[in-house]
């Protein structure tokens, strides 16, 4: 598959009368896209605002983070199963508004959401300081189940980046980059001297609000699977997570997932980037035994010389993680883990809560027990007032200057297991 990334550069999102792209700023029309999010009927009301690196802005709390992009040539469309029928994607032309994102945010399943400051301490720990925000501050129904809500929510927010991808149509790309994945048999010929080095990415599956889909189906529904590199580029695979933040695959980090992009920079110079397999994080012991037999499985049949592993989460994804290394190494072929830490806030407690003595190539992304002290901010999107029941939240955290104390895993995106962040361990 071949898939041509068309970037352009947004430095600005300014509200007005019509959505378009002038300049490298996007503008946006605020009742047109507001009277689009209105119809669905589980949305009481919607408040559209702007957050710009640098500014004394806070949000809370983040629900999900989606970068615009529009399909300009080939098949399928944005976020297939979701927001566009399902087509299998990862080819052709998609232009991509670099530079903004779309930020959702309102009460979801207790406020077990993140923060993102963009400016201060905070904002060097998240990446989205750095990203122009259009923030859609949400507001439910009466009487909505948290699982209606989210899906509500999830799907506003898709909605949204891909009516304001459609501003990219006639804008002129600044920059173009071309990724290709050929198949097995083609890929083996082209460098048979460079080892072949495969990706495992784990999906948060646990269900519970702690879900990923697929083409539109929940990743828990799946068995461990194949896909095209691109594929995931092209919004194939999109987050419908309610979990701590710091560790949250949002969608922006799906359709940016470094470690995809890493290893693209390094086919057919120092390896052959062969194939990526997709599995879950299943809760119950007999599906985590199942999918990380058939990572293993695919592994060993795709013939890989090394593997790349990332998960999702902490605590119960451990056991999906080790089984996968040890699985996958016992068949021969070497593993390297990317995860973050949970060692307290002294960073003296065990990282993990499974291991295993395969598991001897782990890349850290920081401790997410490390405690924080966030300044306060002029404005505030969304709502503070719960910022005690974060995940890293805690009782009486806002000091009496007006800064809060949290943990890292409150800041949106802190210690991504991916490696899209700034922070790693020794």
């Amino acid at each position: 598959m071949k898939l041509e990334i068309d970037n352009i550069l947004i430095n600005d999102i300014r509200l007005s009368d019509e959505t378009k792209i002038e300049k490298g700023v996007l503008y946006v029309n605020p009742a047109e896209l507001r009277a689009q999010l209105l119809e669905d009927p589980h949305i009481r009301d919607v408040a559209i605002d702007i957050a710009r690196p640098g500014e004394s802005v806070r949000i809370i709390p983040v629900k999900d983070v989606i970068e615009p992009r529009v399909k300009i040539e080939g098949p399928g469309g944005v976020f297939p199963g979701m927001v566009s029928k399902v087509t299998t994607v990862g080819s052709g032309i998609t232009r991509v508004l670099k530079g903004a994102a779309v930020v959702t945010a309102g009460r979801v399943a207790g406020f077990q959401e993140g923060i993102i400051d963009m400016a201060g301490v905070g904002a060097a720990y998240t990446p989205f300081s750095q990203t122009c925000n259009l923030v859609l501050d949400f507001s439910p129904a009466e009487g909505l189940s948290a699982h209606e809500y989210e899906r509500s929510l999830r799907m506003a927010g898709l909605k949204a980046a891909a009516a304001l991808g459609e501003a990219g149509k006639d804008a002129e790309p600044d920059e173009v980059v071309v990724y290709e994945s050929l198949d097995l048999m083609e890929g083996a010929k082209q460098f048979p001297d460079l080892p072949r080095v495969g990706y495992v990415l784990m999906l948060q599956s646990q269900g519970l609000l702690h879900d990923t889909y697929v083409y539109g189906v929940d990743m828990k529904q799946s068995l461990t699977t194949l896909l095209h590199p691109t594929e995931a580029m092209d919004g194939a695979i999109v987050s419908g997570n309610c979990v701590s933040a710091c560790d949250k695959n949002t969608t922006y980090h799906h359709q940016n997932n470094p470690v995809i992009q890493d290893l693209f920079e390094a086919h057919g110079k120092t390896l052959n980037f062969a194939a990526m397999i997709l599995t879950n994080e299943n809760v119950y012991l007999a599906d985590k035994e199942r999918s990380s037999d058939w990572a293993a499985k695919l592994a060993e049949y795709l013939a890989l010389d090394g593997l790349i592993i990332t998960q999702e989460g902490f605590g119960n994804p451990d056991t999906d993680l080790v089984m996968n290394c040890r699985k996958i190494e016992a068949t021969g072929i070497p593993t390297v883990l990317i995860t973050n830490e949970y060692a307290g806030r002294d960073g003296t407690s065990q990282s993990l809560a499974d291991a295993d003595p395969a598991a001897d190539a782990v890349i850290s992304a920081g401790n997410a027990n490390q405690l924080v002290t966030l300044p306060k901010m002029d404005k505030i999107i969304g709502s503070q007032a719960y910022v005690d029941r974060l995940a890293g939240g805690f009782a009486d955290n806002v000091l009496a200057d007006g800064s809060i104390v949290v943990e890292l895993q409150a800041v949106t995106g802190s210690t991504n297991e991916l490696g899209f962040g700034c922070l790693s361990a020794r």
